[in-house]
């Protein structure tokens, strides 16, 4: 019995432990669908988690992909149906054979300071290209609205898709 007792409090105490981790994260995050773009039959989320020290990670999660591709993923200005909408931030590429893409902002591609709350309040988009040169470049696999752009497209329906500027 006495061996049992010890065995609890030994894992009592871990349990604790690790429960009263502190989180980098405030608890504020944004769920936002990415729908297929194009003929590649891929879709997933992009989610905007509020870090404590000011960042904003942004996670892409994708279905639909494998391989050794790295996708370029860009969050732009305006909504999906922008044409050449300016490019906000370039995003850390998605690995095709996870389907993930984690980016901490700070800061727009205009070294503007950017915070959670201006992210989720912004009129723009994520796109996933499938390659970063090439004709390849203009095809969009994923994609979609944020902040005020998702607000407009749920009111209007719009679920359009224009190419972006190439820089």
């Amino acid at each position: 019995m006495k061996s049992w007792a010890m065995c609890f409090a030994v894992f009592a105490v871990w349990a604790c432990s690790e429960t009263e981790l502190v989180s980098d994260f405030t608890g504020r995050e944004t769920v936002y669908a990415l729908q297929a773009a194009s003929e590649y039959p891929v879709s997933g989320t992009v989610t905007f988690k509020e870090r404590k020290d000011g960042q904003t990670t942004v996670l892409v999660e994708l279905n639909g992909t494998s391989g050794p591709a790295q996708h370029p993923v860009h969050l732009h200005l305006g909504d999906l149906a922008t044409a050449d909408a300016d490019i906000a931030a370039l995003l850390t590429p998605l690995t095709a054979a996870t389907g993930q893409s984690e980016t901490r902002l700070a800061r727009l591609a205009d070294e503007t300071a950017v915070t959670y709350t201006d992210l989720i309040g912004l009129r723009a988009s994520v796109k996933i290209h499938l390659a970063d040169i090439g004709p390849e470049r203009d095809i969009i696999l994923a994609a979609g609205n944020i902040g005020q752009a998702f607000a407009e497209s749920v009111a209007s329906g719009r679920t359009s898709v224009a190419i972006c500027k190439s820089n």
